[in-house]
């Protein structure tokens, strides 16, 4: 692990475009670099949690090990800021590659399959009060979501895009001389709306190319993640 202070099953149903999440498949988000030489074996591990129908795995590249000799060609500084943002929330000034976040919640540090799996399980045993669809016609996708009970405070609707797979050979670097396979690496996030809950929504959203789309729905802080569905 690398350090830096800083500054059951998901049920999912098809038609025409439409994805119905019924259950609340879990979003895993590994915090991650090309330059840290402990993230390979978690970068492999979001291969496996990718294959699965009812988890959403994310990989976000940060750019703070960049000075160390190898500038990381996914990084994207609002990933650093994110994962600060969740480490601000618990009182924490400490972010680190490798870290799992699942479901917004459960912070897991390096490469723990076992943990991660056993967090995911929990949170499948969750029922969700948000029921969220996704349709997408062309280039616009339509959300929609609805509370039962309502909620006692505003969620934040994400918008997420990502490149299934890609695998980089590494020059410089902690990692240098490797081939290094990353999978499901977010190019976008983009925070759509905040849905007070207390009342459906429906909102839309330009979605072009071909990359598969993720929709969160999330308490802010960030927090919990309420629901979550994807096109893929």
């Amino acid at each position: 692990m690398r350090q830096m202070v800083s500054a059951a099953c998901g049920l999912w149903i098809g038609l025409a475009g439409a994805v119905l999440a019924q259950t609340r498949p879990v979003v895993v988000e590994l915090y991650t670099s090309q330059g840290c030489s402990s993230c390979p074996p978690a970068d492999a591990f979001m291969a496996t949690l990718a294959q699965q129908p009812d988890v959403i795995a994310l990989s976000l590249h940060v750019d703070y090990w960049d000075y160390i000799g190898w500038r990381d060609t996914f990084a994207q500084p609002q990933y650093t800021q994110r994962q600060k943002a969740y480490a601000k929330a618990v009182g924490s000034r400490m972010i680190y590659t490798p870290q799992m976040i699942v479901a917004g919640n459960d912070r897991i540090v390096g490469n723990d399959p076992a943990e991660v799996a056993a967090s995911i399980r929990r949170h499948q045993a969750t029922p969700s009060a948000v029921r969220l669809t996704l349709t997408r016609h062309g280039d616009t996708l339509t959300i929609r979501a609805e509370a039962d009970p309502p909620l006692t405070e505003a969620a934040r609707v994400q918008l997420v895009r990502y490149v299934p797979q890609a695998t980089i050979e590494i020059g410089r670097g902690e990692n240098q001389g490797r081939n290094v396979t990353y999978t499901n690496i977010v190019t976008s996030w983009q925070a759509l709306d905040d849905w007070p809950g207390t009342s459906p929504l429906e909102v839309q959203a330009e979605v072009k190319g071909e990359d598969p789309v993720v929709v969160i729905v999330q308490s802010q802080g960030p927090a919990e993640v309420l629901a979550a569905a994807q096109l893929k």
